[in-house]
């Protein structure tokens, strides 16, 4: 049941079960490895008496404190093992525990095993049984302020479905910019923030402030891929969904682009928007010289992309240009949008 042999929390006084008159009436379940296993793991003495025990209890389906005593002695030996925490979860039903309690326990849990998905679904489980999120910020607020886990996936999950099923969005946007000035380059922050924005809707005036935000942003910090991701995002949430809704992003993406700036991140920004231009124009009939203007610009950026700024993908950028001459080739009825 175990795969971790970690005992340290449980000190050099620890009486094993098997020794402990209150327990006289259980016998230990050892595990069954099969008659030839190919690989043995060489669990503790310690490891091995605790989860010999769990097995018993949970074969014979005991629920009581002590049953639940021991699920927090094998969760602290091991807290990914998913058994325990189901098992736990059914005790605490059987028992009608004070899930307060529980939470306290769990705050101490996610404080030591903070990017484990079992910890995370368990403290989920419980929030939903109480039907109450009151603690659920500020437990992932401390989760990713500590220890650089900033980008805690799990936190953030556990986050989103706390704001989403207990409408908490109202703060949000405050704590996702606090979060981005610390460090901009956080993604999980943008997407966050993106999370936040599309809950309240993508009205004209918003994608102004967005769009605003995230320029703002990357004048700051032109190479930060986060920021024009975040950009796009906002653009394919305008009425046509296209890169060039909005004019001041064209102009503030080219005058980066006059001034020298390179970054592979507005190039390829640009390659984008020139594709949908090229085929826009075409589209509607416009003048042949516009559309290879377009063109150009796009065989261009992607030969310096291929060559200079991101050579890892050449092949990819190589494509991106051939794919573009074939739409641009074909007859204007037939082209494929």
């Amino acid at each position: 049941m175990g795969d971790s042999s970690d005992d340290e929390n449980l000190g050099t006084d620890w009486l094993p079960y098997s020794e402990r008159e209150d327990w006289a009436d259980v016998t230990p379940l050892p595990q069954d490895d099969g008659p030839n296993p190919v690989v043995s793991i060489a669990y503790s003495p310690k490891f091995r008496e605790v989860f010999d025990f769990m097995r018993a209890i949970i074969a014979k389906g005991e629920k009581s404190q002590r049953a639940l005593d021991l699920t927090t002695e094998a969760l602290r030996l091991n807290p990914a093992n998913y058994t325990v925490w189901q098992y736990r979860r059914d005790i605490l039903r059987e028992l009608d525990a004070n899930l307060q309690d529980e939470l306290d326990y769990l705050d101490e849990v996610i404080g030591q095993n903070a990017k484990n998905y079992q910890v995370w679904h368990h403290r989920r489980v419980i929030v939903e049984m109480m039907n109450c999120a009151q603690w659920e910020l500020e437990l992932t607020q401390n989760a990713l302020n500590n220890d650089g886990n900033a980008k805690n996936y799990h936190a953030w999950q556990h986050r989103q479905w706390a704001i989403r099923t207990f409408n908490l969005y109202d703060e949000e946007l405050e704590f996702v910019n606090r979060l981005i000035c610390e460090d901009q380059r956080n993604n999980s922050a943008w997407n966050q923030r993106f999370f936040v924005v599309k809950h309240f809707g993508f009205t004209p005036e918003v994608i102004e402030r967005e769009l605003t935000y995230a320029m703002n942003r990357i004048r700051i910090i032109k190479n930060n891929e986060s920021a024009w991701n975040y950009l796009v995002g906002v653009l394919r949430q305008s009425e046509n969904g296209q890169l060039n809704s909005n004019p001041e992003v064209v102009q503030f993406s080219e005058g980066l682009y006059a001034a020298g700036n390179r970054s592979p991140y507005l190039l390829a920004f640009l390659i984008d928007l020139y594709q949908e231009q090229a085929l826009q124009s075409r589209s509607a009939g416009g003048n042949t010289s516009d559309n290879n203007q377009f063109a150009e610009k796009v065989y261009t950026l992607c030969d310096d992309m291929s060559t200079k700024h991101d050579v890892i993908r050449r092949k990819y950028w190589k494509y991106v240009a051939e794919h573009l001459k074939t739409q641009l080739s074909k007859p204007a009825e037939t082209e494929q949008s």
